[in-house]
C-alpha cells in the first residue's frame, strides 16, 4: 500500500508541472537547466542520507549512453516546457503521452523486440487520436496552438529516446541513474543556455523564485524520489495503470483551474490516445473454462 501511495503522489506531482512552469518567466531551456540542477542536488542529498555510494566504474562503463540520455532528458524538458507556453496544458500533456507509441514503433528496430498485432492496432488507434487532437487544434485555434502540439510531440520523441537509451545502461540503480542523468543534463545545458540566453537566468523576477524551487525540489527531486521508491514495490501492470494519474491531473488542472477549453473531438482523440496506450501496456487475465463454470454457479 505504501508503494502505491508513493507512486500515485509522484504522478500527481508530475501532473502539476505545467501549472508551475507557467509561473516562471524564463525560457524553456533556462527552466530545464534549473530543474535538473536543483533536482540533482536534492536527490544527491537523499542519496547520501540513505548512505548509498555511486559506483564510478559503472558510470565510466555506461558513459556513452549516460551522455546521450542526458541530451535526451534535456531536449525532452526544453520542448515540453515550451509546449506548455504555446498551447493548453491538456494538449501539451496529450502530445507528450504519445511517447509510448514512439517506443512501440522503434522497439523492433532498436531493441529487436517483436511487434505484436495488439501493439500495431494500439499504435494505429493512438495515431488516429493524435491526428484528431492536432487537426481540431489547427482548425479551431491559432498557429501557436499547433506549434505547441508539435513541441509536445518532439518532447515525446526525446522521452521515447530516453526510455530506449536506458535499456542499454547496465547494472545501475534507478535512483543512481537519475542523479547521474540530471547531473549530465545540467552540465550539457549550461553552455547551451549561456550561449543562447546569456545571463538572463540571473535576472529572474522574485515572483518566479518560489516556483523555480517548487519545480526543482518538488516536481523533479521529490517527484522522482517517490516515483522510484514506489516503483520498487509495484508490479509492471500496476505501474502502467497508475501512470495515467499524471495526464488525468494535468487535464483537470487545465480545465478546472486554468479554464482551458477542449473540443469534443479533442476529448475523443485524447480518449483514443490514452486508452490505446493503456490497453497496450495492460495484460488481461484470461479466466479458464473451469473458473467460468465456478463463477456461473
Amino acid at each position: 500500500m505504501k508503494s502505491k501511495i508513493q507512486f500515485i503522489l509522484s504522478m500527481i506531482i508530475f501532473g502539476t508541472i505545467g501549472l508551475v512552469v507557467r509561473n516562471i518567466n524564463l525560457s524553456s531551456s533556462e527552466r530545464a537547466l534549473l530543474s535538473s540542477f536543483i533536482g540533482c542536488l536534492f536527490l544527491l542529498l537523499i542519496f547520501f542520507m540513505i548512505k548509498i555510494k555511486i559506483s564510478w566504474n559503472l558510470v565510466r562503463s555506461n558513459a556513452l549512453f549516460l551522455i546521450l540520455s542526458g541530451i535526451a532528458l534535456g531536449g525532452n524538458w526544453i520542448f515540453l516546457y515550451q509546449s506548455y507556453e504555446l498551447t493548453t496544458i491538456a494538449n501539451a500533456t496529450l502530445g507528450y503521452y504519445f511517447a509510448p507509441v514512439f517506443v512501440m514503433i522503434l522497439s523492433p528496430v532498436i531493441l529487436r523486440e517483436q511487434l505484436s498485432i495488439k501493439k500495431i492496432m494500439c499504435s494505429g488507434v493512438a495515431i488516429i487520436g493524435m491526428l484528431m487532437i492536432i487537426g481540431e487544434g489547427v482548425r479551431a485555434s491559432s498557429s501557436d496552438d499547433f506549434l505547441g502540439l508539435t513541441f509536445g510531440l518532439i518532447a515525446a520523441a526525446f522521452y521515447a529516446a530516453l526510455l530506449l537509451l536506458n535499456k542499454f545502461i547496465k547494472d545501475m540503480g534507478k535512483l543512481e541513474l537519475t542523479i547521474i542523468q540530471l547531473g549530465t543534463t545540467t552540465i550539457l545545458l549550461m553552455p547551451y543556455v549561456f550561449l543562447t540566453e546569456g545571463l538572463g537566468i540571473f535576472e529572474v523576477s522574485r515572483s518566479s523564485i518560489p516556483f523555480i524551487l517548487i519545480l526543482g525540489i518538488i516536481n523533479t527531486g521529490i517527484g522522482f524520489w517517490l516515483f522510484f521508491s514506489g516503483m520498487e514495490g509495484l508490479k509492471g501492470q500496476s505501474i502502467a495503470m497508475l501512470s495515467y494519474v499524471d495526464p488525468f491531473v494535468a487535464i483537470l488542472i487545465s480545465s478546472i483551474i486554468l479554464k482551458e477549453q477542449m473540443t469534443i473531438i479533442q476529448m475523443l482523440g485524447g480518449t483514443l490516445l490514452l486508452g490505446s496506450t493503456f490497453v497496450c501496456e495492460t495484460k488481461f487475465i484470461r479466466i479458464s473454462k473451469q473458473s467460468t463454470k465456478i463463477l456461473s454457479k
